[in-house]
């Protein structure tokens, strides 16, 4: 099993900057793959980034550009830097892991950008 929960959401003007951080259970080394997913009001939970434990990243087209995911095996942590937020990007935003084939989420921290 594995247990994420992330912190570093709030509100921040459009153009502004925040870190979301997911902190997992146990060792991260030993997740494939690990992502950071958001999801509006009324809309459907969509992929931001993705992370494997090559690091190798994808990123949704909307984020491409301004968004940053990284991790920190010793920590751990996975990291979102988000730069130049625009209010479409306000969405709770939820740390994922696969492991084992099975999806496991966080709680969800939320972003609101403001205009």
């Amino acid at each position: 099993q594995v247990q994420l929960v992330e912190s570093g959401g709030g509100l921040v003007q459009a153009g502004g900057s925040l870190r979301l951080s997911c902190a997992a259970s146990r060792s991260i080394v030993s997740i494939p793959a690990m992502g950071w997913y958001r999801q509006a009001p009324g809309k459907q939970r969509e992929l931001v980034a993705t992370i494997t434990t090559g690091t190798s990243t994808n990123y949704a087209d909307s984020v491409k550009g301004r968004f940053t995911i990284s991790r920190d095996n010793a920590k751990n942590t996975v990291y979102l830097q988000m730069n130049s937020l625009k209010p479409e990007d306000t969405a709770v935003y939820y740390c994922n892991a696969v492991y084992y084939a099975y999806n496991y989420w966080g709680q969800g921290t939320q972003v609101t950008v403001s205009s």
